[in-house]
């Protein structure tokens, strides 16, 4: 019991690093850059070793060689998995600046898990409960600490595309009426960026970025139903290129699809209310009905005990 319940605080250590790794803070700067400002307002002179030995360890250390680690598992990972891996990615949001290097080596080092559970078992002292079963734990804790982190993505893509969902029926209403008031569709989707701070929010304000720069903004909003991964949001942005092109009225179709969008959401609703019985089945089965079997079953049984059925049963 004892080492079952050490394997289970080495895996949660390492489920732990990992996912500190995988979530740690983008920075928007260098950091070699942050601490010369630092040095230079101050007006201290130092040279470089002595700004990279100022930084937290995590830069100078595991960062660095998880980034290694990465590049060395790309290479022999074929093209379209890091492709998929890319496009996932994004589809999260790019969930603390992690790309697809650092996402191999946290799979690498998952795997690394499994040997040191072999390691582990291998001195294992005689009569314990890892002697002479080291693969039977190893495997299962690798395959597990391999697909981890693709669990961990997939549950990121899932909350952002839930997120994007609930927030467009409100972000179509805001266009449709900036667009009825006048304004036009860039100028509409500046004022949901400026209004909200969610996901789909954020897309907006990068297609108009990307409008600035210089791209066709059927272009730039075809990029955003690719990146984001939302059937509705690719039928929102189908319908308002159609519509540009062919020059029907942006206010009817805005207001359609906004109608539509209300009628999905409360759908959605409808549907995860009708779900909601067959998901309380599995803890009442489990939880709830060996309670109420043993309060109301222990009575029953001690009479029985104790009546003329004992002696009958050889009790």
């Amino acid at each position: 019991m004892i080492v079952l319940v050490g394997i289970g605080i080495i895996i949660l250590l390492v489920v732990v690093f990992l996912i500190v790794i995988g979530l740690r803070e983008s920075r928007a700067s260098d950091p070699l850059e942050s601490r010369l400002a630092e040095y230079a307002a101050q007006g201290i002179s130092a040279d470089l070793e002595d700004i990279e030995l100022s930084q937290p360890l995590t830069e100078r250390v595991v960062f660095p060689l998880a980034r290694k680690l990465g590049s060395i598992v790309l290479r022999f990972t074929p093209q379209n998995a890091i492709q998929q891996t890319t496009h996932k990615l994004e589809m999260a949001g790019n969930p603390g600046g992690l790309d697809p290097t650092l996402f191999w080596a946290l799979r690498l080092v998952g795997v690394g898990l499994g040997g040191i559970l072999l390691f582990v078992a291998s001195i294992a002292p005689a009569g314990s409960f890892l002697e002479g079963r080291g693969l039977l734990v190893a495997l299962p804790a690798g395959v597990l600490g391999f697909y981890l982190p693709e669990l961990w993505l997939r549950g990121r893509i899932n909350n952002r595309q839930s997120e994007i969902r609930r927030a467009m029926p409100d972000a179509l209403d805001l266009l449709t009426i900036c667009v009825e008031a006048g304004l036009g569709f860039d100028a509409a989707m500046a004022k949901v960026n400026e209004k909200w701070n969610n996901a789909l929010s954020e897309g907006f304000g990068r297609v108009l970025r990307d409008i600035q720069l210089g791209r066709l903004r059927r272009e730039a909003l075809r990029d955003m139903a690719e990146r984001m991964g939302v059937g509705e949001l690719t039928s929102f942005v189908a319908a308002v290129i159609q519509s540009e092109q062919l020059g029907v009225s942006m206010a009817k179709v805005l207001r359609v699809q906004a109608d539509q969008m209300r009628v999905k959401r409360r759908q959605r609703a409808e549907e995860e209310a009708h779900k909601a019985p067959i998901k309380m089945l599995i803890p009442m089965a489990i939880l709830i009905f060996p309670s109420i079997c043993i309060v109301l079953m222990t009575p029953a049984v001690l009479m029985l005990m104790q009546s003329a059925l004992k002696g009958i049963l050889g009790l």
